[in-house]
């Protein structure tokens, strides 16, 4: 079923924007976390790993269903896993650093709980995006505010630290849904060694994580653009209208 959705065109259609804002956001986790593995919960095609690895990240895997096509990867095959996401699972390993970018909402909301608890066990940092309410979307099943994820991963003893958004916000080479929703997740106990993730922990407003990017918001409140229609399709169109209203009279009659 999920290969209906997850086709080459998808793919193809959504790779320069990952790889632009990959391209923007993997090099400032690389000079907060230094992480030497990573795991890409959700990966598609291996865009996101892609970057990582030429920024000198080499051990590196990629989990996702069994519909994504071997030939579209952008990491090698033997860096890619296939795994029921809607399913708790174990790697049999822990990394570094794991990402999971715009992928929970993809999975029923009965899954929700059990797929945070999986993320957590693979690694001490946690790179998370999903999308808000009414964000749009294809096969989008539970689009939730960034709060509510984190009171799950809270309940393992991660907590929010908000530096990706404030980085990104306004530059343009990052998607919009990327810049709106990207937080770090942190093991609590991660926070005490080290100056520079507690500095972005405090500088975070808990409060504050509902956020709504003004490139999304224009999307919404702008009227949609007229079309632009041929005299035949007008024609055509003015005909079904007809064909239409002469249907609905016989009826009645």
């Amino acid at each position: 079923m999920l290969a209906e959705y997850y086709t080459k065109q998808f793919y193809e259609e959504h790779r320069d924007g990952a790889k632009r804002s990959a391209e923007v956001i993997a090099p400032l986790v690389l000079e907060l976390l230094h992480p030497r593995s990573i795991v890409d919960i959700g990966c598609g095609d291996g865009n996101w790993l892609a970057v990582f690895c030429k920024l000198g990240v080499q051990d590196v895997l990629g989990i996702d269903g069994d519909y994504v096509e071997r030939n579209l990867l952008q990491i090698p095959q033997n860096s890619f896993r296939s795994i029921d996401l809607s399913q708790p699972f174990n790697l049999g390993r822990t990394f570094d650093l794991a990402i999971s970018l715009e992928v929970a909402e993809h999975l029923p909301a009965a899954c929700a709980e059990s797929f945070v608890k999986s993320l957590t066990r693979l690694a001490p940092f946690v790179l998370f995006s999903a999308a808000i309410p009414s964000q749009g979307g294809e096969n989008h099943l539970n689009e939730q505010w960034p709060d509510v994820w984190a009171s799950l991963l809270q309940q393992h003893g991660f907590v929010p630290v908000d530096f990706v958004r404030k980085r990104v916000w306004e530059n343009e080479s990052v998607d919009w849904w990327y810049a709106q929703n990207t937080l770090l997740f942190v093991s609590a106990e991660q926070l005490e060694g080290d100056t520079a993730l507690k500095t972005e922990f405090e500088r975070t407003n808990l409060h504050q994580l509902r956020l709504v990017h003004p490139r999304r918001y224009s999307l919404v409140i702008a009227p949609p653009s007229p079309q632009a229609w041929s005299v035949k399709t007008a024609f055509r169109l003015l005909l079904n209208c007809f064909a239409n209203a002469v249907t609905r009279r016989i009826r009645r009659n």
